[in-house]
């Protein structure tokens, strides 16, 4: 029976959680990865608080009925892309599967994300949900980071298709810089970066609560959130940019209009400086976070520049950025900007340490004048489905790869099920 239906795709992120089946070229639902359940008021062990079980088999919702129960206590059991609670996470797959997809998991394979640096026990508590709660024939977990760059693949020449590259994930959680050769992750040469979504959600509430534009302060974060999603952008220069608004504001500064949750009264406030300020901690880290100034920039040309030297110049040559928050305008044209400045600054002093120009190796040395960063680019919305997008392309990848004969027999089933 799981031969000859679809596969079930399921990327829980730490913001949201994408699901569907394998075929589609968009997930069916997108719901936040939250959990409303009732609690005791005790103070105690998080396990002891609950009753029994931790949560009721029917007294808990997910996604945007949960946010919207104001007597529940509203839980995100993913937290930097890592489950921090697998009590709820279990809930939360099973209304995920029954509620949404209206599924039978015994009739269906299931296609799971993890992020990279996931950790065994991880994948382990993951698989023994899936085979033991609900009964699933078969489960493949797939790193996100490899799911983005099959992605791309549907933006590029057949010639071009490749799956080595450099994947800037950045979710509403957590950022990573991941180098994959050939279809496996460079584990050690990972980064990981304290700056993502909500983070950027964060500042743009502190910029409006230090204006006092008048936000009800039980809304300050839901209208902050909203700004970001709607008006924000990357500036190519942050002095030019603040001179243009105090040129012509009237001209650059957007209005917004929300109603007070209480009095259902209509607020209006101005967005200036905040657009561009908010995405702006990716390239000034310090202006949110004073214990982390690298910028992202140099954070992937340390991560390449960390990676042996044979994978180097084809990790520069596919950057491909992926996740929610890489889908401000003009952030892909920033990043290739400045990480082309950095790779040159580094060449010149080289150049100048060694006392004549470089010359290119067998290898190739990207940085050069004549070579460039090439950034595979999606467009906005493609790139917060990278990872459900990605599914597809995979199975058949590696259907056709030299993988043991075990694995290939379920590639094989899969990607029946997947057509």
């Amino acid at each position: 029976m799981a031969a000859r239906l679809p596969a079930c795709v399921v990327d829980c992120g730490t913001g949201y959680t994408k699901l569907g089946y394998a075929g589609n070229t968009e997930p069916q639902f997108i719901v936040p990865s939250c959990i409303a359940i009732k609690e005791s008021a005790k103070v105690g062990d998080q396990a002891q608080r609950r009753m029994m079980k931790g949560v009721d088999d029917l007294d808990f919702f997910i996604g945007d009925e949960a946010i919207d129960k104001p007597n529940y206590a509203t839980k995100w059991p993913i937290r930097h892309g890592i489950v921090e609670d697998w009590d709820l996470m279990e809930r939360f797959m099973e209304q995920v599967i029954f509620k949404y997809l209206r599924a039978e998991p015994e009739d269906h394979y299931f296609l799971l994300t993890e992020p990279p640096l996931n950790t065994p026990e991880n994948r382990e508590y993951t698989a023994e949900i899936m085979f033991e709660s609900f009964n699933v024939p078969g489960l493949y977990i797939a790193v996100q980071a490899v799911l983005a760059l099959a992605a791309s693949w549907t933006s590029r020449q057949v010639g071009e298709r490749t799956l080595t590259g450099t994947v800037i994930d950045s979710g509403d959680g957590v950022t990573h810089v991941i180098p994959v050769a050939e279809g496996y992750v460079i584990g050690s040469c990972i980064k990981h970066i304290p700056i993502a979504g909500r983070d950027i959600t964060y500042f743009t509430q502190q910029l409006l609560r230090e204006r006092e534009v008048g936000i009800p302060p039980e809304q300050s974060l839901e209208t902050a959130k909203a700004v970001k999603e709607r008006f924000s952008y990357v500036c190519p220069d942050l002095v030019k940019e603040f001179s243009k608004y105090d040129t012509d504001g009237s001209k650059w500064i957007k209005q917004y209009t929300g109603i007070n949750a209480i009095s259902k009264k209509e607020f209006t406030i101005d967005v200036g400086y905040e657009r561009f300020l908010g995405p702006e901690i990716f390239f000034h880290p310090e202006f949110a976070n004073p214990d982390f100034t690298q910028p992202l920039s140099e954070v992937v040309d340390e991560v390449i520049q960390n990676c042996p030297i044979d994978v180097r110049r084809p990790l520069y040559k596919n950057v491909v950025l992926s996740g929610g928050s890489t889908m401000f305008r003009d952030f892909g044209r920033r990043l290739q900007r400045d990480l082309k400045r950095t790779v040159d600054a580094r060449l010149k002093l080289s150049e100048e340490l060694s006392g004549g120009k470089l010359k290119v190796s067998a290898y190739g040395m990207v940085g050069c004048r004549n070579e460039k960063c090439v950034f595979c680019c999606r467009s906005p919305q493609s790139r917060l489905l990278d990872t459900y997008d990605g599914f597809l392309e995979f199975l058949l990848i590696l259907s056709h790869s030299k993988q043991p004969k075990a694995l290939q027999s379920v590639w094989c089933e899969c990607v029946t099920a997947c057509n």
